[in-house]
């Protein structure tokens, strides 16, 4: 498929990468030639240098032959141009385009057709949902959902309390004491797809797939207490904290927003009535210890710099904060933080990068395409959910007798209201959803493909 990206910036970079492993035919824009000579030394790519708007340059990338323009330049207003230009100059063309202002949040929904957008995408306004996902349900490092929610893929580290250290996974159900499977481990930076005669061991990160109503139970048989956030302290005023103090203000969670900018402070204070806004330098101890953070029940660090994000972060865990979460904007290899008591790690590029793959995927294949596509294991692995349908093959036949391509885990069958962690007599059948783990370099793109 023919993909222009119009903007080789950090998320550009990210979609570059992610979109070349999958043999798609690439051409990039943007306004920096070195930016772009770095791209074409590292990827098979056609690079354009100019403005992206521009109906002279967007004719130069073959804009007329294109199936899909991602457009990713550093203001809102360059990209919903961008995509009216294009789509002027090819009707046929699907477009997304990133906006991340807060304020033109509405008007881009109302006037959608008229901006010529197939979907726009907001990478703080989806850390922000993510974050406030993940103090709702305190206790996991992570939670993917599939099957409308039914079903969910979360991600616990053992430390050395755990009641799962030294434990192999055949013996894990006396533990536990309900229905879950451990589709993948994270060891060391490696990811694992485990038999039942593994080991787990201290500091392992693990990925569970469980019913949503199961979690519960699975943190209780752990002995991990938790209780939902009555108070957060939110480090950083950008557009991350806005969106997610916005709505914990509306759940009713009383919520400290630190900001070093006073300007920034008073801006926040108009729009954020409900939340209390701090003037000062969230890295400073005296100023955390005077707010209170000892007995916060939640730190969330959204700063603008990863370093300073991971410093309070660590502070923020000495201090015995249950809930920690991290935003990280720039750092491409998490494995060097993988052993730093850093909570929830959440990258913007990570979650509006799987966005816009998922939809060229369902772009690719539209009859067949996946439901729903989550990375896991530092983007090691990919959980997708398929719709058996009556081109699947293999309907009625035990799992036990097929034979899947190496590294495909059937992990979940999801049968209307009824979630069934599959064991070898477990059969699918026209309807139901199917959530499989693999590794990324299966190619997995439609359901059949994962039978040999």
């Amino acid at each position: 498929m023919k993909i222009i990206i119009a903007g080789d910036g950090k998320m550009g970079a990210t979609l570059t990468r992610q979109l070349s492993a999958e043999g798609d035919d690439l051409t990039l824009i943007d306004a920096n030639p070195e930016v772009l000579e770095s791209s074409e030394e590292r990827y098979d790519v056609l690079v354009v240098q100019g403005n992206c708007a521009s109906m002279d340059v967007l004719k130069q990338a073959g804009v007329k032959e294109a199936d899909l323009l991602i457009a990713m330049a550093g203001a809102d207003e360059i990209n919903l141009l961008c995509c009216m230009t294009a789509h002027s100059m090819n009707p046929r063309l699907h477009t997304i385009a990133r906006v991340r202002n807060p304020e033109y949040m509405d008007q881009i929904y109302a006037m959608r057709g008229m901006f010529a957008l197939s979907m726009s995408v907001n990478p703080e306004k989806q850390v922000a949902e993510e974050a406030a996902r993940l103090l709702r349900y305190p206790g996991f490092l992570k939670r993917d959902t599939f099957a409308r929610g039914k079903v969910e893929i979360v991600e616990l580290r053992l430390d050395e309390k755990s009641k799962l250290c030294n434990v192999a996974l055949n013996d894990m159900n006396s533990i536990v004491k309900c229905k879950i499977l451990v589709c993948a481990v994270l060891r060391r930076g490696n990811a694992v797809a485990p038999d039942g005669d593994f080991v787990l061991r201290e500091g392992d990160r693990i990925f569970v797939t469980a019913p949503a109503d199961t979690l519960t139970l699975l943190l209780k048989n752990l002995g991990i207490i938790t209780r939902k956030a009555k108070r957060v302290i939110l480090c950083g005023g950008g557009r991350v904290s806005y969106y997610l103090a916005r709505e914990l203000v509306n759940s009713g969670v009383g919520v400290q927003l630190i900001e070093r900018d006073e300007e920034r402070c008073q801006h926040l204070a108009a729009i954020l009535p409900g939340a209390c806004i701090i003037h000062g330098d969230a890295s400073s101890q005296f100023l955390l210890e005077s707010k209170g953070i000892s007995e916060c029940d939640a730190l969330v660090t959204m700063t603008g710099l990863d370093e300073l994000n991971v410093v309070i972060s660590l502070y923020g865990t000495n201090c015995g904060v249950p809930q920690v979460i991290t935003k990280l904007g720039r750092m491409d290899n998490t494995n060097m933080l993988d052993n730093l008591a850093i909570g929830s790690v959440i990258s913007p590029r990570e979650l509006c990068c799987n966005t816009i793959v998922r939809y060229v995927r369902a772009m690719k294949n539209q009859t067949g395409a996946a439901l729903t596509v989550h990375t896991i294991a530092d983007g090691q692995m990919e959980a997708m959910e398929f719709l058996v349908d009556e081109n699947t093959r293999h309907c009625g036949e035990p799992l036990k007798e097929l034979k899947l391509k190496k590294g495909v885990l059937v992990v979940c069958i999801s049968k209307g209201p009824r979630q069934e962690i599959p064991g070898g007599d477990s059969r699918f059948e026209r309807g139901d959803t199917l959530i499989i783990v693999t590794d990324r370099e299966r190619g997995i793109y439609q359901l059949n493909d994962i039978f040999e």
